[in-house]
């Protein structure tokens, strides 16, 4: 077979070129620092590589909203502290209004600066962030949660809590649960004297003895005094039933029946009774506003430490219910932590997938770079030789 010197050149110019675009595309790899710079260079790695940066993405969305969640979280636990410290101040007052010594205009400033420090908490209930979401909106509110209305404080918001995710926690918290979920008295049961009491007794709050023997009923304790004797019998109203009868009575003796045990001081007058009642549900505002009621209102005596023993105990509920929330959102505080921790560690993983499908190993890039170029410079020598192949160079 005869091959023509055009034939030669084209065939050399055509290695040429080859080796001089494999050399470009290494050039361009080793600039870009990537093996994969178009998804024609490796269609799989170039789909591996996307489908990391979409993970990737997803993470930084996630950790955006978590830091948000983050911040909500922080202004809560700072509001319930704020809280706390008020229903504090208004347990500080409460016991100063018990002093003996007040008179009825004593006990009316007290009275108004336990109302001003009951506005500014139900202020703080409905604190908002810093994009405007109440910090204990619950599930769902896009206005204050709470409304100070002639019944009562009313919370106004959806009641629940949002779950928490592998990579999300709650925006706001259950302000029903928080600040709406009191149980009056002690909690189990609630101790009231009769209005239409006439003696100096008055009573604790009572206590629980023996959870199992419980009845939930009303209960009365009447006092009987004969002959400077004082004597007092149980009764289940509930019931009718007569739990107890002629029981000797002992200023600051506890009186205990049916799992519950309350202590009564002073001295009662004949037909003077103590009512007992299972607990209600409350709220933290109203236990302050009958707290304020109380304490304005009684001249003193007997009354106003009763007024002071319940108000105490219920103040002390609500105070376990903000402590409580506080440690609450102190634990999503953590968790939050604990997140940005694995994102930022999944972040890492995702990046060296990424890395593994794209970039180019350096030193490989290198070395495979300085073939193709001696490969090139062979193909120069080897076509310039070729070129002096002509036979035109041979004839005289």
């Amino acid at each position: 077979m005869r091959t023509g010197t055009a034939n030669t050149y084209d065939n050399a110019l055509q290695q040429l070129f080859q080796r001089q675009s494999e050399l470009a595309a290494q050039q361009e790899k080793l600039t870009s620092g990537k093996r994969v710079n178009r998804a024609s260079d490796d269609p799989q790695a170039a789909a591996q590589a996307e489908r990391a940066m979409v993970k990737i993405s997803r993470v930084e969305t996630d950790q955006r909203a978590l830091e948000v969640q983050r911040g909500a979280l922080a202004s809560a636990e700072s509001t319930l502290g704020d809280a706390t410290d008020l229903v504090r101040s208004v347990r500080d007052l409460v016991i100063q209004a018990g002093n003996a010594g007040n008179l009825p205009a004593d006990r009316s400033i007290l009275a108004k600066k336990m109302s001003d420090l009951r506005d500014q908490l139900l202020t703080l209930a409905n604190r908002s962030d810093s994009n405007g979401v109440p910090l204990f909106g619950g599930l769902g509110s896009t206005s204050a949660p709470f409304a100070d209305v002639p019944a009562g404080v009313q919370y106004q918001a959806i009641a629940g809590q949002r779950a928490t995710t592998a990579t999300a926690l709650p925006g706001a918290m259950n302000g029903q649960a928080i600040w709406m979920d009191v149980k009056s008295g002690n909690g189990t049961f609630e101790v009231g004297l009769n209005p239409a009491n006439t003696g100096a007794a008055w009573t604790d709050a009572g206590t629980v003895t023996a959870p199992g023997a419980l009845t939930g009923n009303n209960y009365s304790v009447t006092f009987n005094v004969v002959n400077g004797v004082t004597t007092y019998a149980v009764v289940n109203t509930t019931t009718s039933a007569t739990v107890a009868t002629g029981q000797p009575y002992t200023d600051g003796a506890p009186i205990q029946f049916d799992g519950m045990s309350v202590v009564v001081h002073g001295q009662p007058a004949s037909a003077d009774s103590v009512t007992l009642a299972p607990s209600a549900q409350t709220n933290i505002f109203k236990v302050l506003d009958d707290a304020i009621r109380g304490v304005d209102n009684q001249p003193g005596g007997n009354r106003m430490s009763q007024t002071v023993a319940l108000a105490l105990k219920q103040i002390d509920s609500g105070l376990d219910k903000l402590q409580a929330a506080r440690s609450q959102a102190g634990v999503w505080l953590n968790r939050a932590d604990s997140i940005t921790s694995a994102q930022e560690a999944r972040t890492i993983a995702l990046e060296d997938d990424k890395s593994r499908a794209v970039n180019l190993d350096m030193v490989k890039g290198i070395s495979d770079f300085k073939m193709l170029d001696t490969g090139y410079q062979a193909a120069l020598q080897s076509y310039a030789q070729i070129q002096k192949l002509s036979l035109f160079n041979f004839i005289n």
